[in-house]
């Protein structure tokens, strides 16, 4: 089964490749020659995955799917959430979004948050979600180089170690996008099996 994940993002098409364990043909955006920015212009994780998915499938026609992630802090009124990419700024990177959110929650003691994915699937012309939540709080400051944008800051719970710190198989294992992408995963396994029938 060949199925487009739209995204330029190297770290998330390795993630989702590796918990498919390569069971399934997914291809990116550079292997269809799309090179456009994908406007994200919905209000929700939901409406944000759901324009890059249908973005793919009327402009070059094959079933796809897309993700959108969002760092949900309880003290900041579950801010960044769909700005989670773009926090500090349009030209700033991961770095300066760390630091701005360490920055908002200095002298907070409620440091709560959640990571939720949502990924959006256009298989044969159907919409269809999936929705993974991994709850945390955020640490004082960064610990760790694995992963990549807020992971260094975000401590899931029932670990003493951020996700910068976990092996990326234990991260794999666990986190919000993980848990979106199997429930994903079985889904689409489930509708080649149904085809072969």
């Amino acid at each position: 089964m060949k199925i487009v994940f739209a995204t330029n993002n190297e770290y998330k098409l390795s993630e989702v490749r590796k918990i498919s364990q390569d069971q399934l043909n997914i291809l990116s955006l550079a292997d269809i020659n799309c090179h456009e920015d994908i406007p994200e212009t919905g209000n929700t994780l939901k409406e944000n995955a759901l324009i890059k998915a249908q973005f793919v499938k009327d402009k070059f026609g094959f079933d796809c799917f897309a993700d959108d992630t969002g760092l949900e802090v309880e003290a900041l009124n579950n801010a960044p959430g769909i700005h989670s990419a773009r926090f500090a700024g349009e030209q700033c990177d991961s770095e300066d979004n760390m630091r701005k959110l360490l920055n908002d929650l200095e002298g907070k003691t409620n440091r709560n948050a959640q990571f939720r994915t949502v990924i959006a699937l256009l298989l044969e012309n159907r919409e269809y979600f999936f929705e993974g939540i991994i709850t945390g709080e955020i640490t004082q400051s960064k610990r760790g180089t694995n992963g990549f944008g807020y992971d260094p800051i975000f401590k899931p719970t029932g670990y003493d170690k951020t996700f910068g710190e976990l092996s990326d198989d234990i991260k794999n294992s666990l986190s919000h996008r993980a848990i979106a992408t199997q429930k994903l995963v079985v889904f689409l396994l489930q509708q080649k099996e149904k085809r072969l029938k």
